[in-house]
């Protein structure tokens, strides 16, 4: 796969007039790096990677988008219903959307994680998003044969050793995972290697839902990027920044 050449070091997320998620982060993400994000069912994971994807193509960046949690009817209408409108994305071959249906009644269940680094269309683009991914390793067979044995350590390390030659490229890859199910052994390697480490926190106060992205990592940020940032889910509008707690670092 070769190299493309580098007209920028920050993928914007865009959406400027629309919300505040790009200045929230610092403008965007860094080419050419691994961004883990955590959080619990529920938390709000694929609407931040649909926002992210959005907003990514509306800025002329080309996005592989592979979720395990929504098909493909599904996932249009939730992005419709929070006012991302992809259909144009879609048609013009800026966003690429797969399906990963993990639960389908397959009595041979494939080598998900061999399949995932052998479709070289998918890791083409200027980002790759990929929502579960813990979801992936847990639905591996090989990864579970290994996993009894606690070959851990080289499962993550083909991992890394995979997503580095993907980056070398230029691609950022964002990676939405979540820590029930897996190890700290399989999912420590990954945090530490990160460029920016992000894990969403929900709390409830006086009957209403708060959402928190918590910045663990955020390295080659373009601006200064908040270490807790409030978010709201809104129907019609979609993700909303409500409060951004600024600690300089």
């Amino acid at each position: 796969m070769a190299p493309r050449p580098r007209l920028q070091h920050i993928y914007s997320l865009g959406l400027e007039g629309q919300d505040q998620v790009n200045r929230a982060f610092g403008g965007g993400m860094p080419t050419g790096s691994l961004a883990v994000v955590e959080g619990k069912h529920g938390s709000g994971k694929s609407t931040l990677a649909g926002r992210f994807s959005h907003g990514l193509c509306e800025q002329s960046h080309r996005v592989t988008y592979l979720s395990t949690e929504q098909g493909f009817s599904r996932f249009i209408n939730k992005m419709q219903s929070l006012s991302y409108g992809v259909r144009r994305q879609l048609l013009r071959r800026e966003l690429l959307y797969l399906f990963g249906d993990l639960h389908s009644n397959d009595d041979d269940p494939p080598e998900l994680l061999s399949r995932l680094t052998a479709a070289e269309q998918l890791w083409q683009t200027d980002v790759v998003i990929i929502d579960t991914f813990s979801d992936i390793l847990l639905y591996d067979p090989t990864v579970e044969t290994l996993a009894e044995k606690n070959g851990y350590r080289r499962i993550v390390q083909r991992i890394i050793s995979f997503l580095r030659q993907i980056m070398a490229t230029g691609t950022t890859v964002i990676l939405f995972a979540s820590p029930s199910g897996l190890p700290n052994e399989m999912l420590n390697p990954l945090r530490a290697v990160s460029d920016v480490l992000l894990d969403i926190t929900v709390d409830g106060i006086g009957g209403r839902t708060r959402r928190w992205i918590n910045v663990r990592r955020f390295a080659g940020m373009g601006q200064h990027v908040d270490d807790k940032i409030g978010f709201s889910i809104k129907s019609g509008i979609g993700i909303v920044i409500e409060n951004r707690s600024v600690i300089q670092r």
